[in-house]
């Protein structure tokens, strides 16, 4: 069967939602560690410990939150997108307030982020889980999914970019006026998108009703294959996401403009790039296209490994390579992961509780990277600020040689797993 049309309407109505999402994720993983150790003073290995502590609490919800969206597609579309709207004001709210802190004492400040980060990572997952599920039941061929996914994705990059560019040029405030505008403009555009077939979803409601329902993903061996090439490349890309900063303010010693500079050209690559990656889908397929994004982005890491004080512009170059291979990370696995679910049989059922397990995934990787990396790099010896050899080669080593090591074990695994014959069934 055809795939049905989608059109550049469609793309903007379902995928307009993915700006707000994005836009609020790189102040919560990137800028929010960096403020508070470096501004307010709190030290590394608590904030490490925090973030990694709250991180592991959301990624814990995200299978019940996929299964409770499950539930709430089987009732109707529109329930789920009242649920969506919910999420949204509670976002709004843990997100200004976690960017506007009363409290100035460092212990003061730790409960209150981890307060304000619960309620933000909570919102922020039953947002994201419900959107992307919607996404994946329109269904369609791999082209068609790595579409619907890359208007989602495209968009959040453009949400990413405003993010990195908001808080140097027009202040915290301005920063938050886009995230309120955006999260309106999401909600009231996602209600004219494109609609799965609710009829569908309501027949099939009971067939997963069962207590070993939120486990039903984990039955699928193909699933457990992709997230585990999933896994390996989510935390190669969380570390250097995490450390970027200091990498801009320490091993290359640039002024604050180039830290907004080089976040801006490597989503901004990554926005640009995405068109070239889904042609590629046409030619290679979903997973050697994937593929060979991973590839780029190890070349990038190596060459940023060679990098130090007064290559700041070198780096932008590092940061336009590095956004490219990002623009495959975003577009391709999502799209990768509906294929799975269509092909389970699972389309219309049990789509949020495969973004669930997908989400907490995403969610381990970056806690992992900042409650393991942030405290072993503290421990070891580096501290914001440090200008030392030894400090130094181990900041360079984190962010740029560790990523490229857990890239390449990603791609051999995606060879092996997914696009060798062996990955197939055995025949009977």
């Amino acid at each position: 069967m055809a795939a049905p049309a989608w059109s550049v309407g469609d793309g903007l109505r379902y995928g307009m939602m993915g700006f707000p999402l994005a836009f609020c994720a790189l102040p919560l993983y990137v800028l929010m560690p960096n403020l508070y150790a470096r501004q307010y003073g709190v030290p590394l290995a608590a904030l490490g410990a925090l973030l990694l502590g709250v991180r592991l609490l959301d990624a814990v919800i995200d299978p019940l939150l996929g299964r409770l969206i499950d539930r709430l597609f089987a009732t109707s579309l529109r329930a789920v997108l009242r649920m969506g709207a919910l999420a949204a004001l509670a976002l709004a709210l843990g997100f200004s307030l976690l960017f506007m802190p009363l409290p100035r004492a460092p212990s003061m400040l730790l409960l209150w982020a981890g307060v304000c980060l619960v309620v933000t990572y909570g919102a922020y997952s039953a947002l994201t889980v419900a959107h992307q599920s919607w996404g994946a039941m329109l269904g369609g061929d791999a082209l068609y999914r790595s579409r619907v996914v890359a208007w989602r994705e495209g968009l959040g990059l453009l949400g990413v970019l405003l993010a990195a560019l908001a808080p140097a040029l027009w202040g915290v405030s301005a920063m938050l006026a886009l995230l309120l505008t955006g999260l309106f403009a999401g909600c009231w555009l996602w209600n004219r998108a494109p609609r799965p077939i609710v009829v569908a979803l309501r027949a099939r409601q009971g067939a997963r009703a069962g207590p070993g329902a939120l486990w039903h993903p984990w039955r699928n061996a193909e699933f457990r294959r992709l997230l585990l090439v999933y896994l390996l490349n989510g935390i190669a890309s969380a570390i250097p996401a995490t450390l970027v900063l200091f990498f801009v303010q320490d091993r290359l010693q640039a002024p604050e403009v180039w830290q907004s500079a080089a976040l801006g050209v490597y989503f901004f690559c990554g926005a640009l790039t995405m068109p070239l990656w889904l042609r590629l889908v046409g030619r290679l397929g979903l997973a050697r296209t994937w593929q060979a994004g991973m590839v780029l982005s190890i070349a990038a890491f190596l060459g940023a490994s060679q990098l130090g004080a007064g290559d700041a512009l070198w780096f932008l170059l590092v940061c336009a390579l590095s956004g490219a291979a990002l623009g495959s990370d975003l577009a391709l696995p999502g799209a990768l992961l509906a294929g799975v679910i269509d092909t389970a049989g699972d389309r219309g059922r049990a789509d949020a509780s495969y973004f669930g397990w997908w989400n907490f995934a995403t969610k381990i990787n970056l806690a992992l990277a900042a409650g393991l990396a942030l405290p072993l790099l503290g421990w070891l010896g580096y501290a914001p600020g440090a200008r030392d050899s030894h400090a130094l080669a181990l900041l360079t080593s984190a962010y740029c040689l560790l990523p490229c090591a857990l890239k390449a074990l990603a791609a051999g695994s995606l060879h092996f797993l997914l696009l060798q014959p062996a990955a197939q069934p055995p025949k009977p």
